[in-house]
């Protein structure tokens, strides 16, 4: 039975789903056509702006019927989603950064307390695949994290997002980039976050969102004025030059759709989190 919300737009007889992503400007970018009715598919979404880790535990109990996901947390979910080729995070030079108050060997963290930004997060994963012997991590919210690691409440901590063009100004040090690694080890861009959907939703649905989240990738850099003020709505705290990085780092061609070489990292590394236990076996088909 899915979830079609019932409610009925006043001006517009479309169904309604729920659709949930960060309020990152990546995620705004990449959704305001669609949530704003520029872009037509036969629904129209109430959205839930949350951050990734609250997302993730939303998906686990198949709360929303469309949802920026981890990549990791995709792992748990099939049985009830699959993934969507358009409107996700992956690329190269973009993971999640492990930082520190000084210079040190990312081996020497072994017996250390370590920040994540949450359980489910593809930077969790990332950092235990690269070391399977670290255990010791407290969960964060993202934006907590390099002040836990200055204060000296954790002896390293995971960042992600915008944190990756500010840690300097905390006084923190670089001593791994996950995603430089996971490149250099595998020859595969880094999956970070993809957009899941539920099954029940049926064929027809599932192939319209793809190709509607697509078109509107695609409206954002044709048009990218008229996802400005949806963006600086949600990033206040940004400068103008951050909210373009982080676009510019996030958003690109994978975001239109996975492609070949996409689709093959995220079944790397989806594999490479079964093999390792992270996540269940996979049963069910990855996508449409």
């Amino acid at each position: 039975m899915n979830t079609f919300d019932t409610e009925q737009i006043e001006k517009n007889s479309s169904p309604i789903l729920s659709l949930g992503f960060s309020p990152c400007p990546n995620d705004t970018f990449i959704f305001d056509a669609l949530v704003h009715g520029r872009v037509e598919c036969g629904y129209a979404f109430k959205e839930r702006l949350e951050d990734v880790e609250t997302l993730n535990r939303m998906a686990l109990s198949a709360t929303l019927d469309v949802s920026k996901v981890s990549y990791h947390l995709l792992g748990h979910i099939l049985d009830d989603y699959l993934l969507l080729r358009s409107g996700g995070a992956l690329g190269r030079g973009c993971g999640p950064l492990l930082v520190a108050r000084e210079k040190l060997d990312a081996a020497s963290l072994s017996g250390k307390r370590i920040a994540l930004p949450g359980r489910y997060t593809t930077a969790a994963l990332l950092l235990r695949l690269f070391n399977p012997s670290l255990s010791d991590f407290v969960y964060l919210p993202f934006d907590k994290i390099m002040a836990a690691v200055a204060d000296g409440s954790v002896a390293a901590g995971v960042i992600i997002h915008e944190s990756r063009f500010t840690y300097q100004g905390h006084g923190l040090q670089k001593i791994l980039d996950l995603g430089q690694w996971w490149e250099e080890e595998t020859g595969h861009p880094i999956p970070l976050g993809g957009i899941a959907a539920r099954r029940d939703l049926g064929s027809e649905t599932l192939l319209a969102l793809e190709q509607a989240i697509a078109a509107s990738v695609e409206c954002a850099f044709k048009y990218p004025a008229q996802a400005r003020p949806y963006i600086r709505a949600h990033s206040q705290e940004m400068s103008d030059e951050v909210c373009d990085a982080h676009i510019g780092l996030y958003v690109n061609d994978f975001s239109r759709g996975l492609g070949r070489e996409g689709e093959a990292a995220v079944r790397l590394l989806l594999g490479r989190a079964e093999a390792a236990g992270i996540i269940p076996p996979l049963r069910e088909p990855l996508l449409i």
